[in-house]
């Protein structure tokens, strides 16, 4: 999701004041940041990050006005509010210094043609010249504790309790005040006019936060109490307002709000974050979920973090971040999934284990597309001596940037690609595609690298199918973005990887570029008039060796669906141009087919074919379906992702209809974390596809949606086929924050029987990750996912040298960060599941289908471990345990036996006579290691026998062992069990506890199948194969009593 990377930036404030900056408020296109210190009103811009203009209050007005305590932007960036102590409203006006009137402008060297051709140039890459000219105040009589600018008012809260509405432009007769204490509160919209209304006699709104999409405002009051405001029309007023609370809730101390998501997070007093969401029926405020530190990963600092200080939610809205009134910040993703935290682990410690002073920054705030987290740092004055320069002693408080690299997925989920993770920072991109050179070496030696770029080469090899390319290594690839394209059209805002994971495309302010691993060049627009006429709305995707960009054409200003070929230049001459009525909002790719989600809430279908009429591959597009959304959306902004699936359920499809599994059969909508489904109606007649010529197809139209799962973040699916492992492809995976992950698994009967009655066709089943999952490999069952790792540099001189003696460095104060690659298996996750749901027919077919995985004996063994641990570490008495039916699973499976063992080794020894309760006596598993001829298994059931018998049986069986190894010729097997007679002696004193017997009340009844169980000994040959290092391991050191003498 969000990732920090390297060490925040330090940008040094050129003004030489004793003030220090204590707020910082980006402008609406994070352009511009007003940074405020009690006399000084600063605009900063983004790209370069440079002071801009400076506004120094008068001592007379000081006096007049107060000290400036927090600013806010009008929606256009052409104005600015400050708020100051005495009750004044200070509006300035943002003006431009002119065409021609520029702070910094880059110096290229000559003949660059992108200084005199590229139109608007300057105006987008030079610092701008503004000044800053101060209005007429307002004077509210009161101290002023929030602003929120709206589109053409400023809603200003005052400590007296009332709400100003003031017009941007200053007109005097357009301002309006309401009494908060006149505003009906209730715990729900329907009973606020009826029902008793909440006291709110001396309270004033300490913060507050407008909601687009709820349309409403989300306040905290004075006395900590949280609620929610929702004007009936567009007059302020009291008859016009009605208001809802959150019960027992009294310790909030501020407020962000998620417009995308339509949640609203609250961070108290207590260190917590209460996430709320509003009930649609009722209107009463919800809690979603809880932002909190938990003990168990920071013991340290959990409940000492004190208050929330500040929230605030990325540009894109899939992360919040938090801080706390003792320092540190922290992130956590839209539904609860913990990012970082800067108390804990190595930004908390010293290399030497002393801990750090936290980082306390002050006002943080998103720079453009989350790139950035502006931060103002703490100060160090140093002890003054006897006629210094006052200016001189003070070390000016800097500005700090904390760099960002983020999931391409959170702007551009487009899932053609679901295999590959890909991050984009603000000038490079990471990828997990491996090493491109080992799938083009024999095309390399086919096709010249200089050849001619219209004629298209090989295809790529998809090298995203191999386990050996995603995760042979932990390094990233890393492309650096085109400077050139870089500095015309920074912020780049979309990124998208193709289905073999060899060409990328990014998207910035203008046009787009897109990269070849294989031949590592960039390819730009050649007409720079063509890249800057276009902007990316609705993303970009990938269809074979297309582009596919959903764009603005200014000149024309008409919305298109753009087609550009990979291997032609990139050129409107050679692009498939289709013109669209509504604007993009999501663009997404299945097979042959694109859809598009507009902003008048439509959702439509296109084919593209590829044609090869012409000198030059080209591709048709053809709309085949539109559905309109309108009744099911509220406003466009909240649906997340659209996505083209053949996964469905069965119900309205007909046992006749022929299956089609790779169908476009349904929509998936994340509609605010709502995951809704559309699904083909196929109820009616149906229609032969061969009876029908493919210019008279008439797709089928969708039924109504229905809910599947609450809470998504992101939604996995392919669109790829595979008999052998259906479970997994056509499984549907989703993202659901603190939730974890969830997976709508299908049941098929076994052998094509038919399936009974009250068996379901589909089942969600939820589990837990340790990382946040980023991709998902459908046919090797692992998640792929990234984090975030901290090298400490203490020693890079450890001090700040000059003014500030003993102030540490911040190369020294704060890790460097580095993004870490990161998988996790989940298939033992999903049979336990299946078990817990009396299954265990689904579950045998599931494991059966990925025997053949390298991994799969560690899924066997973690099932077992896990639910281990589970039941045998539990306080409270377990009615049904689990463990009997896993160890009657994991029978199914040659690896029985060596299954038991392995796990058995690396659990403690306490949990061993619950192990063997509920899997079986170790003597009678050492003689079915012998009958099926697994002898080094065998070996390493002793090492158990040591520990839980006395030293005659252990003899006994090692005798019996070291007999089987000669007659088998087993000679180094054969010295390990001398080696281990000598260590156990010939007497014991002391007597281990016995082994536990199968009439244990807890596996009463579950070993039956043990008893009566016939050695297969054709099964045994692919189950006796451990190492010799295994051996050593097991019998160099001996254990337990009889290593006493």
């Amino acid at each position: 999701m969000y990732f920090l990377t390297g060490w925040p930036r330090k940008l040094l404030c050129p003004l030489r004041t004793e003030e220090r900056p204590f707020h910082v408020q980006s402008s609406a296109q994070r352009l511009y940041f007003a940074v405020l210190s009690e006399t000084h009103l600063s605009i900063w811009f983004s790209r370069p990050s440079v002071l801009v203009v400076s506004y120094i209050e008068s001592v007379k007005a000081a006096a007049q006005f107060g000290f400036y305590q927090q600013a806010e932007w009008k929606m256009d960036d052409s104005m600015i509010a400050v708020a100051a102590s005495n009750g004044y409203v200070l509006l300035f006006d943002v003006v431009g210094g002119g065409e021609d009137k520029y702070l910094y402008e880059p110096v290229y060297p000559r003949g660059n043609p992108r200084v005199k051709v590229t139109p608007g140039y300057k105006e987008e890459h030079c610092a701008p010249a503004l000044s800053l000219e101060m209005k007429k105040p307002v004077d509210l009589e009161a101290p002023i504790t929030s602003l929120e600018s709206l589109q053409d008012d400023l809603l200003v809260c005052t400590a007296d309790g009332f709400l100003h509405m003031l017009h941007w432009d200053g007109v005097p007769n357009g301002r309006r005040a309401v009494n908060l204490s006149t505003i009906p509160f209730s715990l729900d919209l329907q009973s606020s006019r009826s029902g008793p209304s909440l006291d709110l006699t001396n309270v004033h709104i300490k913060d507050m936060e407008y909601c687009v999409t709820l349309d409403g405002f989300a306040v905290v009051f004075q006395d900590g109490r949280l609620g929610f405001l929702t004007p009936t029309a567009s007059r302020l007023s009291t008859e016009h307002l009605q208001g809802v609370w959150a019960a027992d809730v009294t310790d909030g101390t501020c407020v962000a709000v998620n417009n995308k998501y339509r949640l609203m997070a609250f961070g108290c007093a207590s260190g917590s974050v209460f996430v709320y969401m509003i009930d649609s029926t009722t209107g009463s405020m919800q809690l979603s979920h809880k932002l909190e530190l938990t003990p168990k990963h920071y013991p340290d600092i959990w409940n000492k973090t004190g208050p929330v200080k500040l929230i605030r939610w990325s540009p894109d809205y899939s992360v919040v971040m938090v801080t706390w009134e003792c320092g540190g910040l922290s992130l956590w993703s839209v539904f609860g999934a913990h990012l970082i935290c800067t108390l804990g682990e190595d930004y908390a410690y010293r290399s030497d284990g002393t801990k750090k002073e936290p980082l306390k920054g002050s006002a943080p705030c998103w720079g453009a597309e989350g790139y950035h987290l502006w931060v103002i740092g703490s100060s160090h004055v140093a002890s003054m001596k006897e006629g210094e320069d006052r200016l001189l002693r003070l070390q000016q408080a800097a500005i700090l940037q904390f760099q960002f690299i983020k999931s391409a997925l959170t702007v551009n989920p487009c899932t053609n690609n679901q295999e590959q993770v890909l991050l984009h920072g603000e000038d490079r991109l990471l990828l997990t595609c491996g090493d491109p050179a080992q799938g083009h070496s024999s095309t390399e030696q086919c096709s010249p690298p200089d050849g001619p770029l219209h004629q298209p080469g090989p295809s790529p090899t998809p090298l995203s199918q191999g386990l050996s390319t995603l995760l042979g290594h932990k390094h990233w690839h890393v492309v650096q973005i085109q400077s050139t394209y870089l500095e015309s059209n920074w912020p780049i805002r979309f990124a998208a990887i193709d289905s073999a994971g060899q060409c990328v495309a990014v998207a910035g302010r203008r046009g787009f570029a897109h990269y070849s691993l294989h031949t590592r060049k960039w390819k730009l627009f050649g007409n720079i008039t063509q890249e800057q006429s276009m902007t990316v709305t609705g993303g970009l995707a990938w269809w074979n060796d297309f582009v596919v960009v959903a764009c603005y054409n200014f000149p024309h200003q008409q919305e298109e669906l753009r087609l550009f070929q990979r291997t032609l230049n990139l050129d409107n001459a050679f692009a498939c141009v289709t013109e669209l009525h509504t604007r993009t909002l999501l663009l997404n790719v299945f097979k042959n087919m694109v859809i598009l989600f507009r902003a008048d809430c439509s959702i439509c279908l296109y084919s593209i074919e590829k044609q090869q009429d012409g000198p030059n591959p080209s591709a048709s597009v053809q709309l085949l379906q539109e559905v309109s959304m309108s009744r099911y959306i509220s406003h466009s902004s909240l649906v997340v992702s659209v996505t083209l699936t053949s996964v469905r359920t069965e119900t309205g499809i007909s046992l006749k209809a022929p299956q089609q599994a790779c169908m476009a059969e349904s929509i998936l909508l994340n509609l605010a974390g709502q995951l809704i489904m559309l699904q083909r109606d196929r109820s009616g007649p149906q229609v032969r596809e061969k009876d029908t010529s493919s210019n008279q197809k008439k797709l089928l139209p969708f039924c109504p949606p229905v809910v599947l799962a609450q809470c998504v973040e992101s939604v996995w699916t392919t669109c790829r086929s595979n008999g052998e492992k259906r479970h997994l492809v056509e499984a549907l995976w989703l993202s659901c924050g603190g939730g974890g992950m969830k997976v709508w698994l299908p049941l098929f009967p076994r052998d094509h029987r038919k399936p009974q009655s009250f068996l379901a066709r589909r089942i969600m089943l939820s589990f837990q990750l340790n990382i946040y999952p980023l991709a998902v490999l459908f046919e090797d069952a692992l998640v792929l996912g990234a984090a975030n790792e901290a090298a400490l540099y203490d020693g890079l001189g450890g001090h700040a040298p000059g003014p500030a003696p003993g102030a540490e460095q911040l190369e020294a104060q704060f890790p460097f960060c580095t993004v870490e690659r990161t998988s996790q298996i989940y298939l033992h996750h999903l049979l336990r599941q299946l078990l817990v749901r009396n299954l265990g027919e689904q579950a045998l077919l599931l494991a059966q289908s990925c025997t053949q995985l390298p991994y799969f004996p560690h899924v066997l063994e973690l099932m077992v471990h896990v639910v281990l641990e589970e039941e045998a570490t539990s306080r409270e008495p377990i009615p049904d345990p689990l463990l009997p039916t896993v160890a009657k699973f994991i029978t199914e499976f040659p690896l029985f036996l060596r299954t038991i063992v392995h796990c058995a080794r690396k659990t403690e020894f306490a949990l061993w006579n619950y192990l063997f309760a509920a899997v079986g006596n170790p003597k009678d598993l050492f003689e079915e290691c012998l009958l099926a001829q697994d002898l080094d298994t065998a070996a390493s059931y002793l090492i158990i026998l040591q520990n839980m018998e006395v030293a005659a049986v252990s003899r006994q069986h090692a005798t019996l062992l070291f007999n089987t190894a000669l007659e088998q010729g087993q000679w180094d097997l054969c010295r390990h069990m001398i080696r281990f007679l000598k260590a156990i002696g010939s007497g014991e004193s002391e007597t281990p506890p016995s082994t536990p017997t199968t009439q244990e009340p807890s596996s009463t009844g579950a070993f039956e199948f043990f008893r009566n169980r016939s050695i297969s000994l054709s099964q045994t040959a692919d189950g006796s194969s451990t190492t010799k290092s295994n051996l050593q391991k097991a019998f160099s050191m001996p254990t337990g009593p009889s290593a006493k003498r």
